[in-house]
């Protein structure tokens, strides 16, 4: 187990913002961070995390929390993992107490597939640079490509044995189970025999995200008809090819500060462009592009430059994939390189300036680059031609946004040299069924205003929920905070009236709010909120460092996401780009004995005006004898209403 004086310091040392930052592209909105969903597929920004609170909120699923939180939901990563990776992250040196043999077996099977799959990455890495079969043939083979000892290590590239079970023996001997290296892909069983899968491969780790390793890639180094060039991991619990990029562990950041990520298709193009300077790469590993894949992506950037090399028949067919991501309303270029070079081949012999400039110069909007290949083909054939300008246009029609849509027919017109009517009435004829399904939703939902708007009563807004969910926010923001208080005692003035007299004392916050409550006998009405409070009060009564962070990690995850919730709510107006529009949103109150003197005097007239309600409804069913003295209470609780009606119209 991780020690807690560990724990504290991770807790203590990370920073929200840092942490989500290197996994979705945060934009600066006031005094928070928002950004693209990572858990959902949008287009507008429903992300918001708060530097100052060290919380996250995802308003798309109403997920939220903080760092720990976050990395256990995006990489599925169990606490004590979320903690490891924190602290490697801050170079926190983790104090750790030996794990039992049971504490091994309680560990799920996906921690174990993770645990093989690092043991292996670390294993083939180990016969690459100590062994003399690794070092002439592997390593060999990968300063032949151009690598250096440093690029090698940082990819953690590797080396399997040209022997039948060499790291499944050894895997066996080390005590990790064979059920797992099967389920990895990494050994082959069949009936009482094992193999080793990538036997005599280079490997290349592929990762997540964060940077576990997922699976791997293998490149055979012999000439063998029989076998394929490059074999990856099968499917399992932890590796989908369709939802995974080789090379974002590393060009995560570099893609969200450079705006902009390059698409290549293999693990060396990747490499070789880390190697020469450009690090916003990645690859599809070989199989062809998804939508899942496009939206890793689209979380860091909105722009992609597809690579390709100078095959026109591979060209051709990865043009889908430039469809795949204008659906994802993202941004499009295209750099093809000179007959005979590829990405890896063309950053090996060029420097940074001149790879820089290429591709610059040479990167063209997907319109011009699909109509350049295409026209070729159809130039001096009617028919042809009239095929590549309904395919263009059926491009241009994957893109949601309807401005760009125009744009890009206007740009076809210009390149085809024909008539924007016409492209228009094709555009139309591609969408028409979708036009025709938006029609009748659009006339569904007026039809469902409607009937909302003439039979359906409006929905009032449950007062006594938000002024406990107030008081919650109240606490958990400024609950430890010390402050001076104007108190009302009810007094009989000379006349006989009641009065409210002030009296200024100091205390602290949760102190006056839990005194208040009480005294008033006044209980949350929200069994969650009553709970919370409680849980709040305690432990502030017990801690005179009251740290949000702490107790945010400190409680269940069910709690620890409605705190998320009611701290965040206020927050969502963030999501919208006010500023543009030139509307300045007010900061919060900063008058903290203002905002809980209004609250708490706001819950008290609530709850006068729902104490006359019931002796209003009591008067009706009871004789008039007792009317009177109910009338009596009435006129005590309606001028008490009206003392605090007027000290609330002074705060305000």
């Amino acid at each position: 187990m991780i020690s807690q004086s560990t724990i504290d310091q991770v807790f203590d040392t990370s920073r929200v913002e840092e942490v989500i930052g290197d996994f979705v592209q945060l934009k600066k909105a006031g005094s928070n961070f928002k950004g693209l969903s990572p858990f959902s597929d949008e287009r507008s920004p429903s992300f918001m995390v708060s530097p100052v609170k060290q919380i996250w909120k995802d308003f798309s699923t109403g997920k939220g929390g903080t760092a720990v939180s976050f990395l256990m939901e995006h990489e599925h990563f169990t606490y004590p993992e979320a903690i490891k990776y924190l602290a490697k992250k801050y170079n926190i040196e983790i104090e750790e107490t030996v794990q039992s043999d049971e504490q091994k077996e309680a560990a799920n099977e996906r921690e174990s597939l993770y645990l093989v799959s690092e043991f292996a990455s670390t294993y083939f890495q180990k016969i690459l640079h100590k062994t003399d079969q690794g070092k002439s043939i592997g390593l060999s083979y990968f300063k032949e490509r151009g690598f250096t000892e440093d690029t090698i290590k940082k990819f953690d590239l590797g080396y399997s044995l040209d022997e039948w079970q060499a790291f499944t023996d050894e895997a066996l001997k080390q005590g990790y189970n064979i059920d797992y290296l099967e389920k990895t892909g990494l050994t082959i069983v069949k009936e009482s025999k094992r193999f080793d899968r990538f036997k005599g491969r280079v490997m290349f780790p592929i990762k997540s995200m964060s940077g576990r390793v997922l699976g791997f890639g293998g490149r055979i180094l012999i000439t063998d008809k029989k076998a394929a060039k490059y074999v990856n991991s099968p499917e399992s619990d932890i590796y989908h090819k369709s939802k995974v990029l080789y090379g974002i562990y590393h060009a995560k950041q570099s893609i969200a500060k450079e705006d902009n990520c390059y698409l290549v298709e293999g693990y060396t193009d990747v490499i070789q462009f880390h190697q020469t300077g450009i690090k916003n790469v990645v690859s599809s590993s070989g199989t062809a592009l998804t939508s899942e894949q496009i939206r890793l992506i689209n979380r860091l950037t909105k722009n992609i430059t597809v690579l390709f090399d100078g095959d026109a028949a591979g060209m051709r067919a990865s043009l889908r994939g430039i469809d795949l991501i204008l659906e994802q309303g993202m941004n499009v270029k295209v750099c093809t390189f000179p007959e005979g070079e590829d990405p890896d081949s063309f950053s090996k012999n060029n420097t940074l300036e001149e790879l820089t400039l290429y591709l610059n110069e040479n990167a063209k909007d997907f319109i011009q680059f699909k109509a350049s290949i295409l026209f070729e083909d159809s130039k001096n054939d009617p028919i042809k031609k009239a095929e590549t300008v309904r395919d263009i246009v059926n491009s241009i029609s994957k893109i949601p946004d309807r401005i760009k849509k125009e744009i890009y027919i206007q740009e076809c017109a210009r390149i085809m040299d024909i008539s924007e009517e016409v492209l228009f009435s094709t555009l139309a004829q591609i969408n028409k069924k979708e036009f025709q399904e938006e029609n009748k939703k659009h006339k569904n939902e007026q039809k469902a205003f409607d009937v909302i708007k003439h039979q359906q009563p409006v929905k009032k807004v449950d007062v006594q929920y938000v002024l406990e969910r107030k008081i919650i926010e109240v606490l958990l923001l400024y609950g430890n905070k010390t402050e001076d208080f104007e108190d009302l005692v009810l007094k009989e003035n000379d006349k006989g009236d009641l009065i409210l007299e002030p009296v200024i004392h100091q205390t602290k916050v949760f102190e006056k709010v839990f005194l208040d409550l009480q005294d008033d006998e006044m209980e949350f009405s929200n069994e969650q909120f009553k709970t919370l409070y409680y849980t709040i009060i305690d432990t502030l009564n017990q801690n005179t460092e009251f740290d949000l962070k702490s107790f945010i990690n400190s409680v269940d995850s069910e709690t620890s996401n409605q705190i998320t919730t009611i701290l965040m709510e206020d927050e969502r107006y963030m999501l919208d780009d006010w500023n543009r529009m030139n509307i300045f949103p007010k900061e919060k109150i900063e008058n903290v004995a203002q905002l809980v003197s209004e609250t708490i005097l706001s819950l008290r007239c609530f709850l006068i005006d729902q104490k006359v309600k019931e002796f209003q409804q009591e008067t009706l069913q009871n004789k008039i004898d007792t009317n009177r003295n109910i009338l009596e209470e009435v006129k005590d609780y309606s001028s008490l209403k009206m003392l605090l009606s007027r000290k609330l119209n002074r705060v305000l």
